[in-house]
């Protein structure tokens, strides 16, 4: 099995401006989502290790 990979250097790519605008503010809107979903997974593991971890201070 040869090894035939060509390597491919992408110069200029034409997108309108409104279509760039437009990708952007659904990347915003759909980031809005994920970052909640992200907060409560954070939330969750926090929460997980404090239950553990919590008392190791007091003495």
């Amino acid at each position: 099995m040869s090894n035939d990979n060509q390597e491919i250097v992408v110069t200029d790519i034409q997108i309108p401006f409104w279509s760039m605008v437009v990708l952007m503010v659904k990347l915003a809107i759909a980031s809005i989502p994920a970052l909640f979903i992200l907060s409560i997974f954070g939330m969750l593991a926090s929460g997980f290790f404090m239950m553990f971890f919590g008392g190791m201070g007091q003495f």
